[in-house]
């Protein structure tokens, strides 16, 4: 063989080579890409656990029946999750994926660490809010006034600390009267942690009403997302 003929050889061995480098590379790349989607923490039919029994007892104390606390994610738990994604404004699938479990104050992470990044005066804070606002409410509706004080933190239009929202001039009529000194009850300490868990039954919302009793013409110019109890939300 001349010289020739073996660097023409020698090139498409190499090339060859080079080749089955990059379908191996490809094969092993696509199921992963795939697979990461698919591992994604989720809890549907079939899961079982702890995960499982603390959803099931969350869906069972708001009202939507999930049978039994067993751990296990069965039907009744399966239709426990559509209600509540239903009521909430959320696709209807029965899967508890991430944004089905933030609107349940869950982490489907087990590193989580909760309201951890509250402090317990800020817990002391919005209780104080939510008894003042929202006491005779639904418990939905104290957690959503919560989140809505939540949502004004994490916003460029409010302040970015909770005494700072609820402190805001003009924004709370519970300050502007004194009921924000009232003592919260043990309903409204729960909604507040529901609420710093991540449950916001508004989806967002940085606003609220009574419509039975505002008279402020900008509030009611406000988009209305949801009513829950005797307040509308709105953005």
């Amino acid at each position: 063989m001349d010289e020739t003929k073996k660097i023409l050889v020698a090139r498409i061995v190499c090339a060859v080579s080079v080749l089955a480098v990059l379908v191996a590379a490809v094969a092993l790349y696509v199921p992963l890409a795939g697979g990461e989607e698919q591992s994604a923490a989720v809890l549907k039919v079939g899961s079982s656990g702890a995960q499982v029994r603390t959803l099931q007892t969350k869906l069972n104390n708001w009202g939507y029946d999930a049978g039994t606390v067993d751990g296990i994610f069965g039907s009744s738990t399966l239709a426990a999750v559509k209600r509540f994604q239903q009521r909430n404004g959320l696709a209807v699938d029965g899967i508890v994926g991430a944004k089905t479990a933030a609107a349940l104050g869950m982490s489907l992470s087990s590193g989580s660490g909760g309201n951890s990044s509250y402090s317990s005066s800020d817990v002391y804070l919005l209780a104080k809010c939510i008894y003042a606002e929202a006491r005779g409410e639904p418990y939905i509706g104290q957690v959503a006034i919560g989140a809505v004080v939540l949502n004004r933190v994490k916003s460029s239009s409010f302040p970015n600390t909770i005494a700072g929202v609820i402190y805001q001039p003009y924004a709370f009529t519970a300050v502007a009267d004194g009921q924000i000194n009232l003592e919260p009850n043990d309903t409204a300490y729960k909604a507040a942690r529901d609420a710093m868990n991540g449950w916001d039954p508004t989806n967002g919302c940085l606003y609220y009403y009574n419509p039975a009793t505002a008279t402020s013409a900008w509030i009611w110019s406000r988009p209305v997302m949801l009513s829950i109890g005797n307040h509308n939300f709105a953005k």
